[in-house]
């Protein structure tokens, strides 16, 4: 069977606007009715056992039984002997290309004089607490221990705590610890999934509560993420972060290797991730289909990328303007531009998480080392989410200063408007300050 004609061909032209939205829906979205109920289930359990509730959860869920949730100091400094130099390299690298541009992200402190003797600013504070989770699934993600790790250290946030999953041996990935030390982090938990997100989100004994908790994950995790964050006792979340997804827009220039790689990158991820391909070349998607089942079978993820490609598609359409409306109606988390003048487009596009422009712009550079940030709003969140930045470790503050003068200037039109609204105290606490004889003292 041809692995590649898993890739559905589907002419936009000919679906009504129902048929539309179906092909553009999420799997997990599709699939995941009931684990809102299972993930409330795991917070409660968090919540009332703790730590005790976290050892029997990793029990069941990923086969380790552990004696202690923390990664020890030993097996913290051991880590980078566990790897290759070239290895410990690699993430140093990254580390110094995702600093540099996220450095270049800090606030800088506003302050306007409204009027004279009426001065407003804004100053930026680091969040004190911040819970880090860095999936590992199918396999351990370095990458996001330094897309989480190097923001939250430029932003200055005291508390950092970053949770992950063990490995089958009981052991964190090493080059998880690598990466998480190099950005500043000492304090990781070998706990994953649901779990993790509630034990940072309400505090455990071992595991401290924190305001904001951040990182991608599977639909469990994003699930766990939104709850928590409705809870007024639970954490603030960055955003839906969940099973990654690309979409790729060619024309008939586009190489066909290229974009194949560029979708089986993707779905790799896992089997509920998603990979679209947008042409306006019908010839383009046989072309390739041909190169999946060139390149299909000797990729040892395989069976994961023939999975996610069930729930894929190649998307025909008449020209470059449509292609584009596809990618803002789906809002994908990765959006690939691989057209002639990939630039001519950008300003159309107003719903994507990262955007790549051109053939030698594979997503894998933005995954890892390329600079930007590989936190990602997905299920179509990139509508109304951006991606992770030095600014979401952060909370923005205003401040107000007046003068005397300043403040009779502000005076009449703060009592007029207090009185529509029926607040006479408002009014009182300005004329109390403006009428003749009021003093400071």
């Amino acid at each position: 069977m041809s692995l590649g004609k898993l890739l559905t061909r589907v002419d936009w032209s000919v679906l009504d606007e129902a048929g539309r939205r179906s092909l553009l829906e999420r799997p997990a979205v599709r699939s995941g009715a009931g684990i809102a109920t299972a993930v409330g289930d795991i917070i409660g359990k968090v919540r009332s056992g703790g730590d005790a509730a976290l050892l029997e959860l990793t029990a069941r869920f990923d086969g380790v039984q552990l004696e202690s949730l923390a990664v020890g100091k030993d097996e913290l400094e051991a880590a980078a002997g566990l790897l290759e130099p070239a290895a410990v390299e690699a993430i140093h690298f990254a580390i110094g290309n995702i600093r540099r541009f996220h450095a270049a992200q800090a606030s800088q402190p506003l302050r306007v004089e409204t009027l004279p003797g009426v001065v407003c600013e804004r100053v930026s504070r680091p969040l004190h607490a911040v819970g880090l989770y860095v999936p590992a699934g199918r396999a351990p993600l370095p990458s996001t221990a330094i897309m989480l790790g190097v923001p939250a250290e430029l932003a200055g946030c005291p508390v950092r705590v970053l949770c992950t999953p063990p490995r089958p041996d009981g052991r964190a990935d090493p080059a998880v610890l690598v990466a998480a030390r190099a950005c500043g982090i000492e304090r990781v938990f070998k706990v994953g999934g649901a779990q993790a997100i509630a034990a940072m989100a309400y505090g455990t004994q071992s595991i401290p509560k924190v305001d904001k908790v951040f990182g991608p994950g599977n639909a469990w995790v994003t699930a766990a993420k939104q709850a928590v964050a409705l809870d007024a006792a639970g954490a603030a979340y960055d955003m839906p972060a969940g099973p990654s997804e690309v979409m790729v827009i060619a024309d008939n220039m586009a190489n066909p290797r290229f974009v194949a790689l560029d979708l089986l990158s993707q779905a790799e991820h896992g089997p509920d991730s998603q990979v679209l391909l947008v042409t306006t070349d019908s010839a383009l998607i046989e072309r390739v289909r041909a190169e999946i089942d060139a390149v299909l079978p000797s990729l040892p993820r395989r069976d994961i990328m023939a999975e996610s490609l069930l729930h894929s598609a190649a998307i025909l359409v008449a020209d470059l303007a449509d292609a584009i409306d596809v990618a803002n109606r789906y809002a994908p988390e990765h959006l690939i531009l691989q057209v002639v003048q990939p630039r001519l487009w950008v300003d159309h596009i107003w719903s994507a998480g990262s955007v790549f422009l051109g053939p030698w712009t594979p997503e894998s550079v933005g995954d890892y080392c390329s600079g930007t940030n590989h936190v990602l709003p997905t299920y179509g969140y990139a509508r109304s989410y951006s991606g992770l930045s030095v600014a979401d470790f952060e909370r923005r503050m205003t401040l107000q200063e007046l003068s005397p003068a300043g403040l009779a200037t502000l005076a009449p039109a703060v009592e007029v408007l207090a009185g529509l609204e029926g607040l006479q105290a408002h009014a009182q606490a300005v004329r109390a300050r403006t009428s003749d004889g009021a003093s400071a003292a």
